[in-house]
């Protein structure tokens, strides 16, 4: 058995039976050599990547609606009605529910890819750093606040998980900033120049993509992680009360998804 692992705080590879990290000199939380690796739905996904991969397959499932749906109504109709941000739908017909369940919609095989990966990539180290809940709560306001922005800022329509993404990266930078260590400048270095280059991108000619949204997002992103910390040297309270956060944003986004159900157009409103 392999019996390398990552130290939660410095992420530097350490060995299970450290329980002091060598490099930051931080406890390393639970006695992981006498841990299991804890797999869910039959073994086949790793607890680590698990609620990013629940997420990557509603968005899987909700392209491959859109694009059915598309191809009778046209794109841009089929993801407005499955919930994507319009502003004169949010502030006019007051459906706010659209500052969430647009980041759950894609519009094109390369869209969900390129989103895809980055949220597996992101995902699981945010997990691993900052825990399910602070992660679930990260991802959540990220969104929010990203098509919050998005919807003033920008009124047409716009999709896609990059809001959620750029608070994961706004979420890893304010790890760094927390973290005074060479590794943690290293992470925040690393990560801001990831916004640099997500920004540049957007400012090309003729690419469609929304700033306003991922500037939104990595603002949520990189405040709440601030202000959350990390669970390493958290309380109990404090821990039951991120596990109750993150249970009321995972309820939250179900009932967004209820509301994009019953208020989904009739055939004549789709025309």
């Amino acid at each position: 058995m392999d019996k390398r692992r990552m130290c939660p705080n410095c992420r530097a590879f350490i060995t299970t039976s450290d329980r002091i990290c060598p490099y930051c000199n931080e406890p390393t939380g639970q006695r992981y050599a006498e841990r299991q690796p804890d797999l869910r739905i039959g073994g086949l996904i790793p607890q680590a990547q698990f609620t990013t991969v629940l997420i990557l397959l509603i968005n899987a499932g909700l392209f491959v609606a859109t694009t059915l749906v598309s191809r009778t109504q046209g794109e841009n109709i089929a993801l407005w009605a499955f919930g994507g941000k319009f502003g004169p739908s949010i502030w006019q017909q007051h459906q706010w529910w659209r500052l969430i369940t647009a980041g759950f919609l894609h519009g094109g095989m390369m869209h969900i890819l390129m989103n895809s990966w980055a949220l597996f990539q992101l995902g699981m180290q945010v997990e691993e750093l900052f825990g399910t809940p602070r992660y679930l709560a990260i991802y959540f306001f990220s969104t929010l606040g990203g098509f919050y922005l998005s919807a003033r800022m920008n009124p047409g329509l716009s999709i896609g998980s990059s809001a959620g993404i750029a608070g994961l990266i706004g979420a890893m930078i304010a790890f760094g900033v927390i973290n005074r260590s060479t590794v943690g400048r290293a992470i925040r270095n690393f990560y801001l120049q990831s916004v640099v280059f997500m920004i540049a991108i957007g400012l090309m000619p003729g690419m469609a993509i929304d700033n306003w949204a991922h500037l939104g997002g990595l603002s949520a992103g990189f405040g709440l992680a601030y202000l959350a910390g990390t669970p390493i040297h958290s309380s109990r309270p404090r821990e039951a009360m991120w596990r109750v956060l993150a249970t009321a944003c995972v309820l939250l986004t179900a009932f967004c998804f209820l509301m994009v159900y019953t208020h989904y157009p009739t055939p004549d409103q789709l025309r």
